[in-house]
């Protein structure tokens, strides 16, 4: 079979597209800065879950075993190690199975006939150079995989569900008043919305219901509000919390819940807020829709140097300017950098600050708050380095996975200077070869005409 290259990658393995070398040794210093696992920023309570499997998964490549609810080591170690990535890993329904496919096809044919190449550090002497793979679903067979994972998923949900819907030998207690429900779990759940106005869903929406009520009775347990997640100090000040506050709901941003819902294995990739949201945007067609209290929400992007969240990117921007001496607007216009530019100088900007490292002396610390302190008192975050240190291929991929920064960013003609528009407009003189005639239609005799009247 023959390669599949990633889009926006080299078709020649050999051709310089900005990554490096192949299996190899990587050395203690590149080991120790190198970002080897998805990072996020500060954000709400929330999470995911991996899906239930064998005890242990192996490595692609070698006999190293990691348990399945330490996926993220695997993957480290394949990078590492083997230096091979697997794009969008949140995205396998059934993440051991899928490894065991691709260790069984890899010892049958060569890793380059399935993996897109990327080059790294390009710039550098070919010895420093490195090549890592991509494994991804633009490889049609790797797109299928995923689809036959994620069916097979949906199977075996959609069974459980219907031997859940026939189950009448369900026991349960109400978590608020301690009734007991025997026969379907549909008595208890039609029970806590009526009775309580606690609605978690309809009931045959809803799949492992007892493993879903049992961990919203250990919240409950650990005096830990449902809503919005605060732990109080006994249980008659957590039902007064969530009785007035009216937090007898969920959290729909937890994604530990998304498991128990049925829509959230429908379609591939997509939770129930994309699936909700296709369905919302049939009403859009509708012309007498009124937008006019439309509220756009809050983008609460992250500082490039400290916590600070702000709501509006112009709040950042002047939070950055006046906190840190760092005028992003300014630099931007300056050195004239279009759309991508920018996101390879927040990119690196965001690596630096992680590592811990100034990249107007190249000085390392220990700690977030020692770089910050010092890159202010040095006056340094504003002294960017050489563009051909920030501006490189490595700098496309984020740091951050949720960095709402890098969706703000902008090269549109607003963002121009009143003087930049001034000196871009055009001035088209008018034609002077027939004078007369410019005089009687000329706009100006309309306008005196005009002014003559209101005087």
């Amino acid at each position: 079979m023959a390669a599949t290259e990633a889009e926006g990658l080299c078709e020649d393995p050999r051709e310089d597209c900005g990554v490096r070398g192949g299996v190899g040794y990587v050395d203690h210093e590149d080991r120790k800065d190198c970002i080897l696992e998805p990072l996020s920023l500060p954000e709400s309570p929330g999470g995911s879950t991996a899906f239930e499997g064998p005890p242990c998964v192996p490595c692609i490549f070698c006999e190293e075993h990691f348990p399945v609810a330490e996926q993220d080591r695997l993957l480290k170690h394949m990078i590492i190690e083997h230096k091979i990535v697997i794009a969008d890993v949140k995205l396998v329904a059934d993440f051991p199975r899928y490894i065991l496919y691709w260790r069984k096809r890899f010892t049958e044919q060569p890793i380059t006939d399935f993996c897109s190449v990327i080059r790294i550090n390009s710039t550098a002497p070919f010895e420093e150079q490195d090549n890592y793979f991509l494994l991804c679903d633009v490889l049609p067979e790797d797109r299928i995989l995923r689809e036959e994972l994620q069916k097979q998923r949906l199977k075996e949900v959609l069974d459980q569900q219907q031997r859940e819907r026939n189950d009448t030998s369900f026991h349960g207690v109400c978590m608020f008043c301690s009734e007991e429900f025997h026969g379907n779990r549909s008595v208890l759940l039609n029970h806590m919305a009526k009775e309580h106005a606690f609605n978690i869903g309809l009931p045959d929406n809803i799949v492992n219901c007892t493993e879903f009520l049992c961990t919203l009775q250990k919240k409950l347990d650990n005096l830990q509000c449902l809503y919005c997640e605060k732990t109080f100090r006994d249980k008659n000040t957590l039902k007064d919390h969530m009785r007035k506050k009216q937090h007898r709901r969920i959290n729909p941003k937890n994604r530990d819940y998304d498991r128990f819902y049925v829509i959230n294995y429908l379609e591939l990739g997509k939770s129930w807020e994309e699936v909700q949201l296709e369905d919302d945007r049939e009403l859009l067609d509708l012309p007498d829709d009124d937008w006019s209290d439309w509220q756009e929400y809050p983008v609460c992007a992250v500082c490039l140097f400290c916590e600070k969240q702000e709501e509006t990117i112009d709040e950042l921007y002047v939070h950055m300017k006046d906190t840190h001496e760092f005028d992003l607007l300014r630099i931007k216009s300056e050195l004239g950098l279009n759309f991508y530019q920018q996101v390879k100088l927040v990119n690196f900007i965001r690596r630096q600050v992680h590592q811990g490292r100034c990249y107007g002396c190249h000085m390392k610390f220990k700690s977030k708050t020692d770089l910050r302190i010092h890159m202010e008192e040095a006056k340094h975050t504003s002294l960017l380095p050489n563009r051909k240190t920030w501006d490189q291929l490595e700098y496309y991929f984020p740091t951050y996975e949720n960095d709402t920064l890098l969706c703000t960013l902008s090269d549109s003609e607003s963002d121009l200077t009143a003087q930049e528009h001034h000196e871009n407009v055009p001035v088209i003189s008018e034609d002077t070869s027939k004078l007369c005639a410019l005089k009687r239609s000329s706009v100006l005799n309309q306008l005196l005409l005009q002014e003559c009247l209101e005087n």
